[in-house]
């Protein structure tokens, strides 16, 4: 049988062939090479009795996230609170470079849209113009219609900080999973950790969806420093412009991004990111 790992724990791999669910064990040589078998894998399992199993092989996988960590997932709702918590801008391009570079379809989803306040539009517009961008709240509705049927068919992952809202957004779409959810610290003004591991969950319409452990850091995946700007939408547009080949749009003269950004045709916030993940690379390289 061929199946999806939806859940591990326990020594145990819990494999979803569309139908039902199958707890199998791993073959001894995954021990024995060191192979790692991660939710999301597909994979082919020799059948015991009473649903019970053993996998002996991992087909290839498509993509691969470090952090969470999953495989072959295919599109990542990148879940934000424009309020408890304000939104970390830095935390977030970090997690869309890294969707990028693994080939996976970015959603950009900013949640709490109730609590609005003056100014946070005009962030989530430096977004809205290049990524797909939902805006959605549990409180009023809004935006989770629309949510649920942009995860229909596919493999998603929904990950971001711990608060944002994650667990109660699945809960709001898919009425009876019951994910355990938890209020924002007043002293930390962050969220707490409720979600404590991977789990992939079957769609009635069909697809997978995974709530994800929140994060409050990630570090920038390998990439070169001349990579970077491909990585952002608007100054990848404006790259070719430059007078020179491979301007790292810095301190460069006749550098058309720069241009762009005195010009308001790039967002001065997305820019200022660009040079700190710049600066970050460069020290990278050079140790």
């Amino acid at each position: 049988m061929r199946g999806i790992v939806v859940k591990a724990y326990g020594g145990y791999y819990y494999v979803y062939n569309g139908h039902e669910e199958w707890e199998c064990s791993l073959r001894g040589r995954f021990r024995y090479e060191k192979q790692q078998v991660l939710v999301g894998d597909r994979v082919e399992v020799s059948l015991e009795s009473g649903r019970a199993g053993v996998i002996v092989n991992v087909l290839p996988r498509c993509s691969l996230l470090l952090r969470p960590m999953i495989a072959n997932v295919e599109q990542a709702v990148i879940v934000f609170s424009v309020q408890r918590p304000k939104p970390n801008p830095g935390l977030l391009d970090r997690f869309l470079i890294t969707t990028i570079l693994n080939n996976i379809e970015p959603l950009v989803c900013f949640n709490k849209i109730d609590l609005a306040v003056d100014g946070i539009m005009e962030f989530v517009s430096c977004y809205q113009s290049f990524y797909p961008v939902m805006l959605t709240s549990t409180i009023t509705g809004t935006g989770l219609e629309r949510l649920s049927e942009s995860l229909r068919g596919k493999i998603s992952v929904f990950a971001g900080p711990s608060g944002v809202g994650k667990s109660t957004i699945l809960n709001a779409i898919l009425p009876g999973i019951k994910l355990k959810t938890g209020e924002i610290s007043k002293k930390l003004k962050r969220g707490k950790h409720t979600t404590r591991h991977v789990e992939l969950i079957p769609l009635p319409e069909g697809g997978l969806v995974a709530d994800t452990p929140g994060f409050s850091s990630l570090e920038l995946p390998e990439l070169r420093p001349e990579d970077l700007s491909r990585c952002f939408p608007e100054i990848k547009k404006y790259t070719r412009q430059c007078y020179y080949t491979g301007c790292l749009h810095d301190k460069e003269p006749d550098c058309a991004v720069k241009e762009a950004v005195g010009m308001g045709n790039i967002a001065e916030i997305r820019y200022r990111q660009y040079l700190e993940f710049l600066q970050e690379l460069k020290r990278r390289r050079r140790y």
